[in-house]
């Protein structure tokens, strides 16, 4: 059965349930969109058949962040950034473990989506990018807590002081991603280790994922407060215009510290 959520799908026919943003190619998110994925995945909370969840995306990318045009236009200030975040930490707070099949780029907020799944599966194609200082501006989604939780504390610092992309291989070997297989295999693999996730009781897996996860939510809804705080401030610098420009024009920024 496929039940929808705004541009989110989902298809629970048993213990493993596929849900799926509709947003091609890039898969732009808003507001709107984390609000749906937020109530797909409460509702499935909420279905003792369903034991684990595939998070993926129609389209040539995973999700490439927010869209910069409409942010650096003003059309997404305090109020909006602070709503999305809101839904962000729904997403973290819901119970049933979820594996994230990324392919293409998972870009900005995009990597803090994919990092608030459990497990992600990638293909060598795909591409991990916290790109937030080449843009002046600074990370969120929570990432101040998921990524050094992925991949250790002076990683983490490299990824978001350089904003380098990462490809599939090298996201395996640091702990961006689980599993690395062939893009025309991506899915699948996500669905066989959801389901391998399913096969264990399904009370033990709850009870253990409450257990290592902690406060996370919590520690997600602090990040975030300061997070917003910070990207607000640096939203309005000439930074962060230059770095919206140079991207749009795909030429290197020219940051002045102001």
């Amino acid at each position: 059965m496929t039940v929808q959520f705004g541009d989110v799908s989902v298809d629970n026919g048993g213990p493993v349930a596929t849900v799926e943003f509709h947003r091609p190619p890039n898969n732009h998110f808003d507001h709107a969109l984390i609000r749906s994925l937020a109530d797909a995945f409460e509702a499935l909370d909420g279905d003792p058949a369903c034991r684990a969840i595939v998070l993926c995306s129609e389209g040539r990318h995973f999700c490439a962040g927010a869209d910069l045009p409409a942010r650096s236009s003003g059309a997404a200030g305090p109020a909006a950034g602070g709503a999305l975040y809101d839904e962000a930490v729904r997403l973290f707070r819901t119970g049933t473990p979820v594996v994230a099949a990324v392919q293409g780029a998972a870009t900005g907020g995009g990597l803090g989506l994919a990092l608030a799944a459990d497990f992600r599966v990638a293909c060598p194609e795909s591409r991990f990018w916290a790109n937030f200082a080449r843009l002046g501006f600074h990370h969120g989604f929570g990432l101040t807590v998921t990524l050094p939780a992925a991949v250790g504390q002076q990683r983490a610092l490299e990824l978001l002081y350089t904003g380098r992309r990462v490809p599939g291989e090298e996201a395996l070997r640091i702990g961006l991603c689980d599993r690395l297989v062939p893009a025309d295999r991506l899915r699948a693999e996500a669905h066989e280790m959801a389901a391998e996730i399913a096969a264990s009781a399904p009370l033990a897996v709850r009870s253990i994922r409450e257990t290592m996860r902690g406060d996370l939510a919590a520690r997600i809804r602090a990040a975030t407060d300061r997070e917003l705080a910070e990207q607000e401030r640096l939203r309005r610098t000439d930074d962060y215009r230059e770095g919206v420009r140079a991207t749009a024009e795909r030429r290197p920024a020219r940051f002045g510290g102001t």
